[in-house]
């Protein structure tokens, strides 16, 4: 006698193993009254017993299809698909979070020194730019009161 394949071990492994999954469970009160829970419906004549969901049926999984049949179960190529689309979708979230908190942060940097610009325009001390050669120039009062308008206009826009 040749002894068995792998592959035909782990099949019948599964299938043995996912035996207990489909029974019922059943809970109702026998002739002295006390509680009884089984796999078995009660003897006939007995109050009409209660059934209890079995793990296939807490999940939701197995749900019954809508013409009242219980649903196949997944298959292994159908579990894994769901599990990479899943998986996919928790990475394009994670780089999403990623890239608003990156954004938010340039945002904040750009406020704060559109802010420090802005104190510093209003102060009323001499501001020096440089020109085209490089030279230093000192800002003229109609340039400063422009410059205020545009740090003000910047800061109100998108510091919030």
């Amino acid at each position: 006698m040749r002894p068995l394949p792998p592959s035909r071990i782990a099949l019948l492994a599964v299938l043995l193993a996912s035996l207990p999954v489909q029974a019922q469970i059943y809970q109702y009160k026998d002739a002295s009254g006390r509680t009884v829970i089984s796999d078995r419906p009660p003897p006939a004549g007995k109050a009409p017993a209660k059934t209890i969901p079995g793990p296939a049926d807490a999940g939701g999984d197995s749900a019954p299809a809508a013409n009242g049949a219980a649903a196949a179960p997944k298959s292994l190529a159908d579990r894994e698909l769901e599990f990479k689309k899943r998986q996919q979708e928790q990475k394009e979230a994670a780089e999403k979070a990623q890239k608003e908190a990156a954004n938010k942060a340039a945002r904040k940097d750009d406020c704060e020194r559109a802010q420090r610009q802005l104190q510093v325009l209003e102060s009323g001390e001499r501001v020096v730019t440089r020109d085209a050669q490089g030279e230093r120039v000192y800002i003229e009062d109609s340039q400063r009161a422009a410059e205020i308008d545009r740090a003000r206009k910047f800061v109100a826009d998108n510091c919030k």
